[in-house]
């Protein structure tokens, strides 16, 4: 465990390192950039240690896998963030542990979280997943709606009871014009966040950027970066 403790305080602090060399580059200060650590394929005992050196936002993209590692956590002083995509039937759960769901999408599924939270007596922050790879009216390969969707959807966030539009995540496309790009789909990304903001200013949150480009995502202007196996190692292959 004392091993596996300093492999990933080295992980991380080459992790910070990275983004406050980014933050430095793009003239922004380094507390505007929120580290999420993506903890799927990795054990509750590695959660315990990122607790114990300051992790404090983490994300899962299974409810199978996140439910029973958030319940054994539950003593830590952590923000679950979901960032999979969702099915309606696992949103009862994941509102019982997830601060925030960054892969909002489609109506149906704003209905369920809302009613989820109500039951729950919670209030939820609602990212919308934005497809820069989907036509309009279309969804994306890894889900997320059309930029020109965005509006519509934090509309309806922001209309059903028990849930808030907190901003806007992108997974950096593979298809399409930006593909290969990511400095330019980020660039997107906050033009349309601009937009949003204009319609519901408190829905300020970007979410973009994974271990190979977290540069690009913070030289965009992203408020949060999803890190995975920069901190916690190359993940086991499933199956």
């Amino acid at each position: 465990m004392t091993d596996r403790r300093t492999q990933l305080a080295d992980n991380l602090a080459q992790v910070e390192e990275r983004i406050s060399a980014a933050c430095a580059a793009a003239g922004r200060k380094r507390e505007e950039v929120t580290l999420i650590v993506v903890t799927k394929t990795y054990p509750a005992s590695d959660v315990r240690l990122l607790a114990e050196l300051g992790v404090r936002h983490v994300a899962e993209n299974r409810d199978q896998d996140a439910a029973p590692k958030a319940a054994e956590c539950s003593d830590l002083p952590l923000t679950w963030h979901f960032v999979g995509q969702l099915q309606t039937n696992k949103v009862r759960s994941v509102v019982n542990y997830a601060g925030l769901v960054h892969s909002v999408d489609r109506n149906r599924l704003v209905t369920a979280l809302s009613t989820a939270a109500v039951r729950a007596g919670r209030e939820l922050d609602c990212l919308i997943q934005v497809a820069l790879d989907a036509e309009s009216g279309a969804r994306g390969e890894r889900g997320g709606v059309a930029p020109d969707a965005v509006v519509a959807l934090a509309d309806a966030i922001a209309e059903a009871e028990g849930l808030r539009p907190a901003g806007l995540m992108t997974v950096a496309p593979l298809e399409g014009p930006y593909a290969g790009r990511p400095r330019a789909a980020f660039d997107r990304l906050m033009e349309i966040a601009t937009d949003l903001r204009a319609a519901h200013p408190a829905a300020n949150m970007v979410s973009a950027g994974m271990s190979a480009d977290l540069e690009d995502a913070v030289a965009a202007g992203a408020t949060h970066v999803r890190v995975g196996s920069a901190v916690l190692g190359v993940r086991p292959r499933l199956g």
